[in-house]
C-alpha cells in the first residue's frame, strides 16, 4: 500500500472504528519516508520488532471509536504484512540484504592530542 490511509481504511474493515482511530499508528510505521522515500524505508520499522516497538509507544491496546479493544500488535502486523507480502520480516531478513561497503567496518582511532580543544 502506498499511503498510511489506506492502511487505517484496512484496519476499519478488520476491526471497525473510524480511519482516525488507527491512523497515528500508520503513519509511525511510514515515517521512515523521510529518510528514504522508497521501499527501503520499510527497513527501519517493518519488522517483528518494530511491532513491538509500536507496542511499546502506542500501549497494548488501543480503543477504538466503536468501543472495541484492538491490539496494536495486529494492527501493525496488519500494516507489515500488506506491505511486504504477507509476512511479517525479521530485522536479520532485512540487514541480510545490505551489500557491505568498506566504511561500514572500518575502524577509526582519533587522536587524542590532535582532538582536544586548544584555550
Amino acid at each position: 500500500m502506498t499511503h498510511p490511509t489506506f492502511h487505517a481504511d484496512s484496519s476499519v474493515r478488520l476491526w471497525g472504528g473510524k480511519v482516525e482511530d488507527y491512523l497515528h499508528i500508520h503513519d509511525w510505521l511510514d515515517a521512515t519516508k523521510e529518510c528514504f522515500a522508497d521501499f527501503r524505508h520499510r527497513a527501519l520499522r517493518h519488522h517483528s520488532q518494530g511491532i513491538f516497538e509500536a507496542e511499546r509507544l502506542f500501549g497494548h491496546t488501543i480503543t477504538n471509536s466503536d468501543g472495541r479493544k484492538v491490539p496494536v500488535r495486529y494492527i501493525a502486523e496488519q500494516h507489515i504484512k500488506e506491505d511486504c507480502g504477507g509476512r511479517v520480516p525479521s530485522v536479520a531478513d532485512w540487514l541480510s540484504q545490505l551489500k557491505p561497503a568498506p566504511w561500514m567496518s572500518r575502524g577509526y582511532k582519533i587522536d587524542d592530542r590532535k582532538s582536544q580543544v586548544q584555550p
